[in-house]
């Protein structure tokens, strides 16, 4: 494993990446917050063995922004420190450390708090699964292209955009944006269930075969229920289940399956529903041509009092250079890879 040290000691260090490197890790070194920091943007690191005691940024403050940034996967935390008060644990705890180890380490107890480092990080095997997933469903509807990809996009960039306003303040924090770049994708997996003629359909559907299609948001739903009766603790588990069953819900509750209204509708399926409907005015479908940006941006801000969240919309016109950007760049990998 590729592992993070982060101290201003230099024998500190030396011993602390002397030690991992003994037991076949990869010890690379930074000697203050902000150097670690840095490193950890790169992308490489997935656990980080920082002291608590340094100059400037500290290992709790490091902890701090480790957890306020988003990232491609769990960065996980061991602190090293001296401090032993309840309160101090609690402070460190709360700042987003995992563990910790009593400077100076015990050898072997540092080995065995890698190794539950590395069980605990495992589980982010996880996110492949349900993004696998969620492709099976995707893979019987070959025109939606990487509409996964955009729409998961699309909704962690909402879900950041409302947490850096304020908005929804107590509901949305890091660990909200994590889960719904996560879950996002699971928002067609009821499309399993769909008959082909009505999903494959290379035309717009009639009443009784939309009536069908609708109830792709039940299907998925009761799939992801049923897990979640099994394992209620799984907090991706229900979020997956809310945003499958709500992101055809409307504001003003004319929307399917239970017309919910307003903030009835779980945020996360309010967040989707303006992701994914962005994806399919932008995209190309058996029934329709890609819009342009500006085309999508009109319908969607002259939907925007009865479909949406006005506070989602809002995020959504003042930012539009970022969904843009999203759009473009998923344009250009289909073209490479063309």
């Amino acid at each position: 494993m590729r592992i993070l040290c982060v101290d201003d000691d230099e024998i500190s260090l030396a011993a602390l990446t002397r030690t991992l490197r003994a037991a076949g890790h990869e010890a690379e070194e930074a000697r203050d917050g902000l150097e670690a920091l840095e490193q950890v943007r790169e992308g490489l690191h997935r656990l980080v063995i920082s002291d608590w005691m340094m100059p400037g940024i500290d290992g709790l403050e490091l902890c701090r922004r480790i957890r306020a940034e988003e990232w491609p996967g769990y960065v996980y935390i061991i602190l090293l420190t001296g401090r032993q008060r309840n309160n101090d644990v609690v402070e460190a705890l709360t700042a987003g450390a995992d563990d910790f180890l009593t400077k100076p380490f015990n050898a072997d107890e540092l080995r065995v708090r890698v190794r539950v480092a590395e069980r605990v990080l495992s589980l982010e095997t996880r996110d492949v699964a349900i993004f696998a997933l969620a492709r099976l469903a995707e893979s019987r509807d070959p025109e939606t292209g990487a509409h996964l990809d955009r729409v998961r996009a699309y909704s962690r960039l909402i879900a950041r955009l409302l947490r850096e306003k304020g908005a929804y303040d107590g509901e949305i924090d890091a660990e909200f944006v994590r889960l719904i770049f996560l879950t996002s994708p699971l928002h067609d997996i009821g499309k399993v269930g769909i008959p082909d003629f009505v999903l494959l359909k290379p035309a717009r559907l009639n009443e009784r075969e939309w009536e069908i299609m609708k109830t792709h948001t039940t299907i998925g739903a009761q799939t992801l229920e049923a897990a979640v009766r099994q394992f209620p603790g799984v907090h991706f588990l229900h979020m997956g289940r809310d945003i499958a069953l709500t992101h055809h819900e409307r504001w003003d509750g004319t929307g399917y399956p239970r017309g919910l209204e307003g903030e009835e509708i779980p945020l996360c399926g309010r967040i989707v529903a303006l992701a994914d409907v962005y994806d399919a005015l932008t995209s190309k479908r058996v029934y329709k041509q890609v819009y342009s940006h500006e085309l999508a941006r009109s319908i969607i801000l002259r939907h925007s009092e009865g479909q949406f969240d006005p506070a989602v919309v809002e995020v959504f016109a003042q930012n539009e250079p970022e969904f843009m950007a999203i759009q473009e760049r998923y344009a250009e990998a289909a073209m490479a890879m063309a």
